[in-house]
């Protein structure tokens, strides 16, 4: 069986990681072992990248941001998920190439050809079977973060018109596979209608696997 490859996307505090931990033990409940991975991340180094990335004593040029997020994702597809799918298995990503997108273009305001390029040249032209965008105002992210005691990162501590910018790019994308889910509900019910997008996207997949 082919390999299927989820990513959830949105902005700060939308529940990507909670949304990603729910799906994988519905996965699990069916017999399917899936590979869990974020962004940036996934790989030592894409980690340590990370750690970089988002330390909030560094001050990174846009240019460099976007460099070391597509040379975290390279390193993250040519050694977890590429390998996993050419595998037959279930790939569940917290962001991925849209995330680029989204910060680097309308955030940061980056030339979108340039960007796309960079996003060209670290995946290899491998894409989502399945992209659920989480939409969410950037107040309500902020205020999510607060309640839950995240004291907040380098890009966490943008302005609001950053996470506003941010916001309206994922609510702008549209496309085969892509679907928009409201992460105002609540999370159940945000889980509900994720996992059945990824029923009706792959429908021969946990029933093949049962």
């Amino acid at each position: 069986m082919a390999g299927f490859f989820l990513v959830l996307e949105g902005p700060e505090g939308a529940g990507k990681s909670t949304l990603a931990r729910a799906l994988a033990d519905r996965f699990r409940s069916t017999g399917v072992e899936p590979v869990v991975v974020r962004e940036p991340g996934g790989t030592p180094a894409a980690e340590a990248l990370r750690t970089e990335l988002l330390d909030g004593n560094r001050a990174w040029t846009a240019e460099a941001e976007a460099l070391y997020m597509v040379t975290a994702r390279a390193d993250l597809v040519a050694r977890v998920i590429g390998p996993a799918l050419a595998a037959g298995q279930v790939v569940i990503s917290d962001r991925f190439d849209h995330s680029t997108r989204a910060y680097q273009i309308a955030g940061r305001g980056l030339p979108a050809d340039r960007v796309e390029w960079m996003n060209r040249a670290a995946t290899g032209g491998l894409a989502p079977d399945l992209t659920l965008i989480l939409d969410l105002g950037a107040s309500a992210g902020r205020a999510r973060q607060l309640a839950a005691g995240k004291t907040g990162d380098r890009l966490d501590r943008e302005s609001t018109e950053f996470h506003e910018r941010v916001g309206r790019a994922y609510r702008a994308l549209a496309g085969p596979g892509i679907v928009h889910l409201d992460a105002s509900r609540p999370p159940d019910e945000v889980v509900e209608l994720a996992w059945r997008s990824v029923q009706a996207a792959r429908p021969d997949l946990v029933e093949a696997k049962r």
